[in-house]
């Protein structure tokens, strides 16, 4: 579908999201662990012998220097049971507002990291939460998210995860 962009006058076309279907520990769970965990389209748990892991879908949007759109992406954080159970109270509630404080859960096309800390945040009235990264972690990829990258590389992802590269 395009439009007239508000932004730059030029008619536009709307950039697919990079979503994932789960968080990446979903992706590693043997086959006795997949039928301990629960998934759906916006909350995940994974029980493990030792713990439990609580995840709920969000969005992240990263800055594009040289375009009116930025790169967003389907991503699930994890939470602790506490914030999750209240988001999952709530999750009807349109009213709801909250700040949590969670991991990123899916590991990006083109970055190389560990664990990234972000506050998560909540207006159900706006549809899926959205998450920033720390600005103060050191990495390439927070760096990314608030100087932004070019709208060549943008585009470049999204043919990747399209297999379309």
């Amino acid at each position: 579908m395009t439009y007239i962009c508000e932004c730059c006058g030029e008619e536009k076309e709307d950039w697919p999201a990079i979503a994932y279907n789960s968080p990446s520990q979903y992706m590693d769970l043997s086959d006795e662990e997949e039928k301990n965990s629960d998934l759906g389209s916006d909350l995940c748990i994974i029980r493990y012998n030792d713990e439990t892991c609580y995840f709920i879908r969000a969005v992240l949007a990263q800055n594009v220097i040289d375009s009116c759109q930025n790169l967003e992406y389907g991503v699930w954080v994890s939470l602790s049971e506490k914030s999750f159970s209240e988001y999952v109270d709530n999750y009807n509630n349109q009213d709801f507002t909250a700040v949590y404080f969670g991991w990123l859960a899916n590991h990006l096309p083109d970055y190389d990291y560990d664990s990234i800390p972000t506050n998560v945040e909540v207006d159900n009235s706006l549809g899926r939460p959205f998450i920033l990264p720390h600005s103060s972690h050191d990495d390439r990829f927070v760096k990314d998210c608030y100087d932004g990258i070019s709208k060549e590389e943008a585009q470049k992802r999204i043919n990747k995860v399209l297999n379309r590269s």
